[in-house]
């Protein structure tokens, strides 16, 4: 193994920027609840970086990369045992950097889908929830989709950054653990507006300059594909702010900055599976469709009677299947010869049938496990708090601090 120091140590940078985005996801989340649930929101962010490091180095990433079984890995890896080499991968990185890399992501996509359950899931619930999770669920969607033995990988689907493991991943837990833990007090009769716009704003911000790492640090080189995937995630997240809001204006009559705030996490979303294998127009085009497919789908949780409190589900769920799926129309080989050649580009309707097939399983997959997780939960320790708890709110009931005197 030749190590370049160069790409080290933009992967050393981009792990840091990757691990910085789930504070950013916190402040923007914690900006949208009311202001008696804004700790319980960020600790129940910042609590993921604690919990799903401990899983990640105990048996998480053993189980994604280790071992050559196309369903999921073994242990070899447990505990950081000899990390020394990742079966299938040739890395120009410290094999242990690349696991704290990969870290960074286990840890964000549970924390997703507090977005979804806010003001409600109890704090001790949703531990041992994303605990269970990061051991049963991710590990297994991303060893299928990211490890060279995988058999998604095999088949030839592709994922830059996560479409699939990170955010169709999350937002089907998400789904699953809303049906069964039900709508807040009040949904849809009582106003319930979000506290601090400029902590969501602040937050957006942070999550956007992290992505350059979740998404130029997945080349795992500084390299002309790094480069590309940055400026193919800056481009789509621009435009998908521009979508959402024209979108919003024609309407809502208003153009807001909740609305920019989403739409540029959007954007974000859709590209991350895209990043490095698109090129040209393509992620403007894909961050524009994304903002106004991801701002229509707000409509389906009053359709469907779904709760999802901070919009986890129109945002991450369809923003993820968005931007997997299109990654099979706007895919370019002549981008990163790892990739394969879209429907756009000549590559004919292959791509995209493996794209959607990734979407499908991943969705069925984390749904299918995560509701039977929650039930089981629900039916014992119990999800939900109290309908005092929920008045009182959750900083208060579930950690005895006030955000503001």
């Amino acid at each position: 193994m030749t190590i370049d120091s160069g790409a080290t140590a933009w992967v050393i940078v981009a792990t840091a920027l990757v691990l910085f985005m789930t504070p950013g996801l916190a402040f923007f989340y914690g900006g949208m609840v009311r202001s008696k649930n804004v700790l319980g929101m960020l600790m129940q962010n910042v609590f993921a970086m604690g919990l799903i490091t401990v899983t990640w180095v105990a048996v998480g990433f053993s189980l994604a990369f280790g071992g050559s079984n196309g369903w999921i890995g073994n242990l070899d890896f447990a505990f950081l045992h000899d990390v020394k080499e990742i079966p299938g991968l040739t890395l120009v990185i410290p094999p242990l950097l690349f696991m704290a890399y990969q870290m960074m992501f286990a840890v964000i996509t549970p924390a997703l889908i507090t977005g979804a359950t806010a003001d409600r899931l109890k704090f001790g619930a949703y531990a041992v929830l994303i605990g269970l999770w990061s051991v049963i669920v991710y590990p297994v969607v991303a060893h299928w989709v990211f490890s060279p033995n995988g058999w998604l990988f095999k088949k030839g689907a592709i994922d830059f950054a996560g479409g699939a493991v990170v955010h169709i991943n999350a937002g089907a837990a998400a789904l699953a653990v809303i049906i069964v833990l039900g709508v807040r007090r009040g949904w849809n009769h009582d106003a319930m507006p979000p506290h601090n716009l400029p902590f969501t704003v602040l937050g957006m911000g942070i999550l956007w300059f992290g992505w350059f790492g979740f998404n130029a640090g997945s080349a795992l080189a500084a390299d002309g594909i790094a480069v590309q995937a940055l400026v193919n995630t800056h481009l789509a997240a621009a435009a998908a702010m521009l979508g959402w809001l024209l979108v919003e204006k024609i309407v809502a009559g208003h153009a807001t900055t909740l609305g920019a705030a989403s739409g540029a996490v959007a954007g974000l979303v859709a590209i991350t599976p895209c990043a490095g294998f698109v090129g040209g127009l393509a992620p403007v085009i894909i961050g524009l469709g994304a903002g106004i497919v991801c701002y229509l789908a707000l409509k389906l949780k009053n359709v469907l009677r779904l709760d999802d409190s901070l919009d986890v589900i129109a945002v991450h769920l369809v923003g993820g299947l968005f931007g997997s799926i299109v990654l099979g129309l706007f895919a370019d080989q002549s981008i990163n010869a790892v990739g394969s050649d879209g429907l756009f580009f000549g590559g004919g309707a292959s791509l995209l049938g493996k794209q959607i097939l990734a979407c499908a399983v991943t969705f069925a997959f984390s749904f299918g496990v995560t509701y039977v997780l929650a039930r089981v939960l629900d039916r014992t320790i119990g999800l939900r708090v109290s309908d005092e708890d929920e008045m009182i709110g959750l900083d208060q009931s579930q950690h005895a601090e006030t955000a503001y005197q």
